[in-house]
């Protein structure tokens, strides 16, 4: 059953986290991580529809994703955290297809998810190239 209440969604962008966290350390299966992430206490709280939508769609489009928000960067791939490669994954997948959450809200999140779970100044560096990102996917909305 999904959850529509306030929140539901945020509990799906944390659940979509730690799914891709997961997926980007083990290299699991999407399906095997989706389990994993199913099992965990608080799960049936979040917006279900929601999380499948993030983690199978940061999953699946990994790499086209990356395409957007790589040249943004100012390290190479492999020297980002784990925690700020999921949240760009989320958040890019959700500002690309999901045109029904603004922008703002999708950063917001972002940094919101970084601050929680990354390493102190993490949250910076995420906004700083979602911003960029944001600019180039979301441009009419961006220029409001």
């Amino acid at each position: 059953m999904t959850d529509s209440k306030p929140g539901s969604r945020r509990r799906s962008r944390e659940f979509a986290l730690q799914g891709v966290y997961q997926w980007l350390l083990s290299g699991e299966e999407p399906g095997v991580v989706h389990a994993h992430i199913a099992d965990i206490k608080g799960f049936n709280k979040c917006d279900l529809a929601h999380f499948d939508a993030l983690l199978h769609g940061a999953i699946r489009e990994a790499d086209s994703l990356r395409a957007l928000f790589t040249p943004h960067l100012d390290r190479p791939l492999p020297e980002l955290s784990p925690v700020e490669h999921a949240v760009l994954l989320i958040a890019v997948y959700e500002l690309a297809h999901h045109p029904d959450v603004p922008y703002r809200v999708v950063m917001n999140e972002a940094v919101e998810l970084s601050k929680s779970f990354g390493g102190t100044d993490g949250y910076k560096y995420v906004n700083g190239v979602l911003d960029k990102v944001a600019a180039q996917v979301r441009a009419i909305e961006f220029k409001r």
